[in-house]
């Protein structure tokens, strides 16, 4: 019988399904545009790894923060929902550079700062004494 915590408990089903999400989203805008664009695709499906990984991550650490309820975990999820952030503002710079700025820095930039952002949450959860 189907339930929808089993998804939760097995985590091949639950990547599964963010592969598929992933991908299914981003098909349209981003992926079939680019579809024979040769090393280009590979950079831009780069990023759509990155994607996924990080999504997959955050559901797992926040899963895990409304099992156990610490800080330290309330950081990790946070750190990596950040880096969601940090990859979806890098693959739109490489599928459309030089359209999106804000102000004098590049997307490229704010990606980095983000991900700068995502290293120092994970080591503040790291560090952290519960």
């Amino acid at each position: 019988m189907f339930r929808p915590e089993n998804i939760v408990e097995k985590k091949s089903t639950l990547f599964s399904i963010v592969v598929t999400g992933v991908i299914a989203i981003l098909a349209l805008p981003i992926i079939i545009p680019h579809l024979l664009h040769g090393y280009h695709l590979v950079h831009i499906f780069l990023h759509i790894g990155g994607i996924t990984l990080s999504v997959f991550i955050s559901v797992l650490a926040g899963i895990a923060y409304f099992r156990l309820r610490t800080k330290r975990l309330l950081l990790s999820a946070i750190a990596f929902t950040t880096f969601i952030g940090a990859e979806v503002v890098l693959l739109v710079d490489a599928t459309w550079p030089n359209i999106y700025d804000i102000g004098d820095m590049s997307f490229s930039e704010i990606g980095h700062l983000l991900t700068f952002v995502t290293l120092g949450l994970l080591a503040l959860g790291v560090f952290r004494n519960d």
